[in-house]
């Protein structure tokens, strides 16, 4: 249902493109967020994207560095990262959560919301 890609090995500073691919599901009804998990750490909710009520969000940590879009004809999630720091290191996931708004913060940072998960990609970020 859900396939994340993108992830790879860069310096401090560079850029990555993460994509979430969707399959069987309309971007019209579930809310997708990426989350990510460091060595040791739990899974943190990183941003949201919801076209049901044009909602998004963000972790502070990564506002006015990440920017999250989504292509409905391509089914598509995107996570552009830019300025990317060490601490963004982590497996990247994408997430569905059915009419999941992108406002209510409590629960996008909640991982028992979703119902699809992706597989994962790995982002290195070298200092």
């Amino acid at each position: 249902q859900l396939q994340a890609s993108g992830g790879g090995v860069v310096q401090a500073g560079g850029s990555l493109r993460l994509s979430c691919t969707t399959s069987g599901m309309s971007l019209d009804d579930y809310g997708i967020t990426w989350f990510r998990q460091a060595p040791g750490r739990g899974r943190e909710g990183v941003s949201c994207i919801s076209k049901r009520d044009s909602s998004t969000w963000y972790v502070d940590s990564v506002k006015d560095r990440f920017t999250i879009s989504s292509d409905n004809a391509k089914r598509t999630v995107y996570l552009q990262m830019n300025g990317v720091r060490p601490d963004d290191t982590g497996v990247y996931y994408c997430a569905a959560g059915w009419s999941l708004s992108c406002g209510l913060t409590n629960r996008v940072a909640t991982t028992a919301v979703y119902e699809y998960w992706g597989q994962g990609t790995q982002v290195t970020v070298s200092s």
